[in-house]
């Protein structure tokens, strides 16, 4: 809808929440381990939902940005989204590939290094929540 121009949507808050939304992941991939589940666990299609609202909105606001005409609209969102898709897959079969190679050489070292990316991102997802929180308060900042 958003892409169509059918809804507005302020691109600074939903940037706040797409950085939002990463750091929610890396903060429950570290809760992992714990004993109580997480709100990912709780409720995955409800995360799931409101993460794809915010990163749908995302896309369409880049989408906007660069100015389509209106004919060509749903010929782009259709070519955007399979483009999405196939990026995923291939993405997630590289990382299989890589796990498969890695668990032949699982050491302590290796099983520690895990959390690494986890922390990672949600070092630099805590980053870009305040900086893009201060745009939107403090756009001159």
């Amino acid at each position: 809808l958003a892409a169509l121009g059918l809804a507005r949507v302020p691109p600074r808050p939903i940037e706040v929440g797409i950085a939002l939304s990463v750091f929610v992941l890396a903060v429950e991939l570290a809760r992992e381990a714990r004993t109580t589940p997480t709100l990912m666990q709780r409720a995955p299609w409800a995360m799931a939902g409101v993460f794809g609202l915010l990163h749908g909105l995302g896309f369409a606001g880049a989408l906007a940005e660069v100015g389509l005409p209106a004919g060509e609209i749903p010929t782009a969102l259709l070519a955007f989204n399979v483009g999405i898709e196939l990026g995923q897959l291939c993405f997630v079969g590289l990382v299989l590939v890589a796990a498969r190679g890695l668990v032949r050489l699982a050491t302590p070292t290796l099983v520690a290094a895990r959390w690494i990316p986890v922390y990672a991102m949600g070092s630099m997802s805590a980053l870009w929540c305040i900086e893009r929180t201060l745009a939107l308060v403090a756009p001159a900042w």
